[in-house]
């Protein structure tokens, strides 16, 4: 083949030709497709012949196909679609102010400059320099915007809340928790509360980014001159303080306040915003959250405030250790001045009218202490039995019940309570005085129930921080003789069995049974032989014999030897079942033996008052319980209250009772007019280790129990040793007698 050259080309220039590659296939045709020849130059070609190896002829496009090179980053952005048009516009705009830019670079000294006006930046310069930072600066924030999230975790303490407990006449008992705190949503805080808020803090919070330029930039002026950031913050960047990030005083911390707050702004709507602050904010005296201070200043629910207090409660954010004015005479002129400030502000930004405003001119003032107390005394008692009855009830794990937020209604009757405190406390007083050395080792339990299972009122022990388990709830000694009753119902409901084999024969108040003390107790079999192969017999308090008496007059006169052998009789399952569903708890019931009948049984103080109100009901009982209600922060949180279920039939209880209300009158016969609906009877036991007095009056049984115990050496019951007075003069009665007067 010829090659005719062009003669424009001279002899010593290189030629260069593109000859299209073989057919090939596979990588390899993709690769010479790509191949260049080019011939080499006089010089190279001998060098390049030698490198071939002997015998074998130089072959183009012989390589192992490679695959092509990634593109660079540069050349994939050029190839974007979008970008050439931008770099074409920047290349414009940076041809038309190269000559500017040009004119501002320093040139020192300056020419045509003399003295120290040579070494001097010109107009220009500090111009470019000034527009440059701040570009710099606003590249900078959003920058730090994009790169700055809202915490995933708030405060510790900025969603825990108390727990506060009410009596049962809905004013506060006490409170639990670390914190004095109770969210309210938005719509049940009055408009009032809302704008006296926002007129004290935030006038400008509906229209505001989240953050003030004008308080940031001040704030940080004084952070920098004075290590002060006061007078900077809407109530957006409060709340980001108050939740999010800690209380220290420095630039990055407001720094990072500011931007957080109008992340949130965007993310959040401001009624949520204003919630949560309301919710979330100091307010003095232990509380957080404008329903605690709405209670703890003023003892109301928020709702209930009027734009006068809300006024003064927005004055406490600007601190509550200034403008407590119970606190002293400085706090109050504060108070007044910031109250009446606020309240004008109300006017001037169209919430509050000035007839409205006319109307407050005596400042509100607060209560001297916070009524949610918890005084860790008896109260504290109290509010353990709610909360177990809380949890239980109510299916509250002890995790969500610790967050708090619950408000607990309980059933304790503040008035009864005062009374049997009282009545404790002086026969308390009075042992130790007359009894210094067996006194202090005493112990006294004491509860009141209603016929409908309302608990009104315990005592549980002279201190709960000194004593903390509840002397009112405990199964510590036996009934004794005041188990009577549960065997009388027992017999008088199932009837006795004289023979194994034969029918049960219905008894009455009026059957008859052997009164002596020292009488084998006896089975269709013969006598009862204990374990050690002794034979049982009846055992009467002071050893004295009655001969043959009543089941009713022996219930009156607290007879043991008829009711020991009624167990027998009518069976020791049957008293144990009787006992059981007329409230005491299957677990503090006795052995099934003959000792079973003269209350061996060790129930608590609440269940033989819960017990005995079984009979004041008519035969029905209903569980104790200690809450009536629940709710969670307002709403109503769903309780499984108990009902009443049949226990003994109601001629069964009406005989019982009965028989109760002669055991009284026949013990104390002038201390209760004849009209009074009043029962109840004394309990001892064999060994004098415990004394009980349970009686009823009209439909309230209360039960007290004084025992002896060493704590310190064993959980046995000691002797008591006059500590419990006499027949004539028995304490537990008396403290029974003093915790329900009047009696009529």
């Amino acid at each position: 083949m010829q090659l005719k050259v062009p003669g424009s080309i001279r002899p010593d220039e290189t030629m260069q030709l593109r000859v299209p590659p073989p057919h090939i296939s596979g990588s390899a045709k993709e690769h010479s497709r790509h191949s260049e020849i080019t011939p080499p130059s006089s010089e190279e070609a001998p060098s390049r012949e030698r490198q071939a190896p002997a015998g074998r002829p130089r072959q183009r496009g012989s390589r192992n196909p490679r695959k092509a090179p990634r593109p660079s980053l540069r050349s994939r952005l050029l190839a974007l679609p979008y970008v050439a048009p931008v770099l074409g516009v920047l290349a414009v705009w940076t041809a038309r102010l190269l000559p500017y830019v040009r004119r501002m670079r320093p040139q020192y000294p300056r020419p045509g400059r003399t003295g120290w006006r040579r070494w001097m930046p010109s107009w220009r310069q500090w111009l470019g320099g000034s527009l440059a930072a701040v570009g710099l600066g606003g590249l900078s924030l959003v920058a730090a915007y994009a790169a700055t999230d809202i915490p995933d975790d708030l405060n510790s303490y900025a969603t825990q809340q108390d727990n506060v407990f009410f009596w049962s006449d809905g004013t506060p008992m006490a409170r639990t928790g670390w914190v004095q705190r109770q969210a309210m949503p938005l719509k049940d805080i009055p408009e009032d509360v809302r704008w006296a808020v926002l007129a004290a803090e935030n006038e400008s919070f509906y229209s505001d980014p989240g953050i003030s330029l004008k308080g940031v930039t001040r704030a940080l002026f004084r952070t920098l001159g004075q290590g002060d950031t006061q007078g900077g913050s809407t109530i957006t960047q409060q709340y980001v303080k108050n939740v999010y990030l800690n209380q220290d005083q420095t630039v990055t911390r407001k720094f990072t306040e500011a931007l957080i707050a109008l992340k949130l702004d965007n993310k959040m709507s401001k009624d949520e915003i204003l919630e949560s602050y309301l919710n979330t904010s100091w307010f003095g005296r232990g509380t957080y959250g404008i329903q605690r201070a709405a209670q703890a200043y003023y003892g109301k629910d928020v709702s209930e405030l009027n734009a006068s207090e809300a006024a003064f409660l927005a004055s406490l954010l600007k601190g509550a250790g200034l403008y407590d004015p119970t606190l002293n005479s400085a706090n109050r002129a504060r108070a007044v001045e910031r109250w009446s400030w606020t309240l004008d502000r109300m006017v001037e930004i169209g919430k509050l009218s000035k007839a409205e405003r006319a109307r407050y001119r005596t400042f509100p003032e607060p209560l001297k202490r916070n009524p949610l107390y918890d005084t860790g005394e008896q109260s504290d008692y109290l509010v353990e039995l709610a909360s177990q009855y809380a949890k239980k009830a109510a299916k509250i794990s002890d995790q969500d019940f610790d967050l708090g937020g619950y408000q607990i209604y309980t059933t304790f009757d503040k008035k009864r309570e005062a009374q049997l405190v009282e009545a404790v406390t002086k026969a308390r007083d009075k042992a130790l005085k007359d009894h210094p050395k067996t006194a202090r080792t005493a112990h006294y339990g004491a509860a009141s129930v209603a016929a409908d299972g309302r608990i009104l009122a315990v005592y549980g022990g002279p201190d709960h921080r000194k004593q903390g388990y509840n002397e009112s709830n405990a199964t510590t000694v036996p009934a004794g003789s005041a188990f009577q009753p549960f065997v009388y119902a027992a017999g008088l409901e199932h009837g006795v069995r004289k023979t194994r084999d034969g029918a049960a024969t219905p008894i009455t108040g009026e059957s008859v049974y052997n009164g002596d003390d020292d009488v084998p107790v006896t089975t269709p079999e013969g006598p009862y032989w204990d374990r050690s192969g002794r034979k049982v017999t009846t055992d009467n308090d002071g050893d004295r014999s009655y001969g043959p008496i009543s089941l009713h007059r022996a219930l009156k006169l607290s007879v043991n030897a008829p009711f020991m052998q009624l167990g027998m009789d009518t069976g020791l399952d049957k008293v144990r079942a009787t006992a059981v569903a007329s409230g005491l708890l299957p677990s503090s019931i006795g052995d099934q033996v003959p000792a079973l009948a003269l209350g061996s049984s060790t129930p608590s103080a609440i269940r033989m008052a819960g017990g005995y109100a079984t009979f004041a009901a008519a035969g029905k009982h209903t569980e104790p319980y200690s809450v009536r209600r629940i709710t969670h922060n307002g709403t109503k949180v769903a309780l499984n209250l108990p009902s009443p279920r049949r226990a003994v039939g109601a001629d069964v209880a009406e005989e019982v009772t009965s028989a109760l209300r002669d055991a009284f009158r026949a013990a104390h016969p002038t201390d209760a007019p004849a009209t009074a609906d009043v029962a109840g009877k004394a309990g001892t036991t064999q060994d004098d280790t415990a004394a009980w007095y349970v009686g009823t009056h009209r439909t309230v049984s209360t039960a007290v129990v004084v025992y002896r115990m060493d704590l310190a050496e064993s959980l046995e019951p000691l002797p008591l040793k006059g500590i419990a007075g006499t027949t004539a003069d028995s304490v537990p009665y008396g403290i029974w007698s003093r915790a329900v007067r009047p009696l009529g």
